[in-house]
């Protein structure tokens, strides 16, 4: 069994990890959540003086705004419509890049995506924000957090640019493949199986698999060097 300084050494690990996520989602958290509750609804008690006075003024009126995540679900959906599901991964890798974590991209735009299949009428909106999940994901591959761990370890510190321009095709390639398949499923319903998703989608796949063939030929005769990164 584990001795008794293995067990100090194993807790003190895991203490170290759990404060340092600790502290970032402790000030995270709370802006997550005032981006989610930017809104404001009038209270029960204004609504019902408002009834009992039979306010007309528009200026005596409460007075409702909507939270930041459905204002942008307005305007997305007005300017790119059904296109979105294109577009949505791309929102999860952002978030993902920006705060460092899948999770927190997902607190933050989850309702925003949610909002999003809302307002372009799918039945089921939550395939929207499936999306977002798998574009957070996917950028962890270019999360500047996970690349400066990595490069850590691997004795590359001081090249982690070198490394996201690697990783950055990876990234837009996934989040393209899941992007078509999921336009292809939140559209079949209405124009579909065939329609531009499952065509990106079909050609995306070809592309992959004529590139791994062309790579295997190229390394069996020997022209195919090893990429360096570059310094």
């Amino acid at each position: 069994g584990m001795k008794l300084p293995s067990y100090k050494r194993a807790w003190l690990n895991s203490g170290k990890t759990i404060l340092t996520a600790s502290v970032a989602l402790i000030f995270t958290v709370p802006m997550v959540q005032v981006f989610i509750n930017s809104g404001t609804e009038p209270k029960a008690e204004d609504n019902a003086v408002a009834e009992a006075d039979h306010q007309e003024d528009d200026e005596d009126q409460p007075r409702i705004t909507e939270s930041m995540p459905k204002v942008l679900a307005d305007g997305v959906a007005s300017s790119v419509g059904w296109m979105w599901p294109f577009f949505s991964p791309l929102i999860g890798g952002f978030g993902a890049f920006v705060a460092g974590s899948n999770t927190v991209s997902n607190m933050m735009f989850s309702l925003f995506q949610f909002d999003v299949g809302n307002r372009l009428g799918l039945e089921d909106p939550t395939w929207i924000v499936a999306l977002q999940a798998v574009g957070g994901a996917a950028g962890n591959t270019i999360c500047v957090h996970n690349v400066v761990a990595a490069s850590a370890v691997v004795g590359m510190t001081g090249r982690e640019g070198s490394v996201i321009r690697k990783t950055l095709p990876l990234f837009l390639g996934y989040a393209l493949l899941s992007g078509s398949l999921g336009y292809a499923i939140v559209t079949a319903p209405t124009v579909g199986v065939f329609n531009a998703g499952t065509v990106v989608f079909t050609l995306f796949l070809l592309s992959l698999i004529g590139w791994g063939i062309w790579q295997s030929r190229s390394s069996t005769n020997g022209d195919s060097p090893a990429l360096p990164i570059d310094n």
